[in-house]
């Protein structure tokens, strides 16, 4: 069984954010997104997940359960609908997401006392601790 994902998670480090998000939006939000220090919350309500990430500029959040198609909207992000599908792969939680940009996803996994998120979209790759 993999390590628990719940908890508030503050970001330590963010490596090549500004390349990642050059695949998915404008100069100008990338500029604010650079500055922002982010704070994960993940909860677990049965076999539901809750993903919220909070900045003082915008928060976003999804839901969804393991292994199941959901629909997905980045609202305040990139404004994209998407398909995504998450499921655990090994340690990791995955997510890929179909939609106009390729090889869109993430993955989040737990080392030590820290969590870890990488981010793909279109051959750029974040890494945040």
């Amino acid at each position: 069984m993999p390590a628990s994902l719940c908890g508030t998670w503050d970001m330590i480090s963010n490596v090549n954010f500004d390349g990642y998000m050059s695949a998915l939006i404008s100069v100008y939000l990338r500029k604010i997104a650079l500055r922002l220090k982010l704070r994960k919350v993940i909860e677990q309500q049965g076999d539901q997940y809750i993903i919220k990430t909070l900045s003082t500029f915008r928060n976003y959040a999804i839901s969804f359960k393991t292994g199941q198609v959901f629909e997905e909207f980045t609202k305040g992000l990139d404004n994209r609908h998407i398909k995504s599908t998450v499921t655990w792969q090994g340690n990791k939680l995955t997510c890929e997401q179909v939609g106009e940009k390729k090889n869109r996803g993430w993955a989040h996994w737990v080392e030590g006392d820290k969590l870890h998120l990488e981010l793909h979209c279109d051959g750029e790759v974040c890494k945040q601790v």
